[in-house]
């Protein structure tokens, strides 16, 4: 059987779609629920700044260590009640004790989108005086997620 080169192309062509698309499932198979929830603020971010190049760790450990003001006097960081480092169990100020915030310490942190969205929307406004942004949000989740 005589192969013409049209034939090698299409081969060609269906080999790499097949690829392509094989490592589409396994890429979607092995996402984290954590890249997800970072992936749905990714895309809310570049829907509310065309500039947005993408989360940063390191812009996330500054948040997590600011004491931006806004907020309520009592709770002027998110230090105040996580620690300075989030490899660190916490306290809120009635004294109940909070898991660390680092990923590396407490894995099934940052699963669920509503848990996440309801601490964000309790805690931004608490120490900001506002809502996160969802640029903060993915910084945030950037850091705590790389310690």
């Amino acid at each position: 059987m005589i192969v013409t080169p049209v034939a090698r192309i299409r081969r060609f062509a269906m080999t790499v779609l097949i690829s392509v698309a094989a490592i589409s499932a396994a890429h979607t198979a092995w996402a984290t629920p954590q890249q997800d929830i970072i992936a749905g603020y990714a895309a809310q971010a570049k829907s509310q700044d065309s500039r947005f190049a993408g989360f940063s760790a390191t812009r996330g450990g500054t948040f997590f260590s600011a004491h931006p003001g806004g907020g309520k006097p009592e709770t002027p960081s998110c230090t105040t009640c996580h620690t300075a480092s989030p490899l660190n169990v916490g306290h809120t100020r009635a004294g109940k004790e909070i898991a660390p915030m680092a990923l590396s310490k407490t894995p099934d942190r940052y699963t669920d989108k509503k848990k996440i969205e309801k601490w964000f929307r309790r805690n931004c406004n608490t120490v900001l005086g506002r809502a996160c942004t969802a640029q903060e949000k993915g910084d945030y989740l950037s850091f705590m997620i790389s310690q």
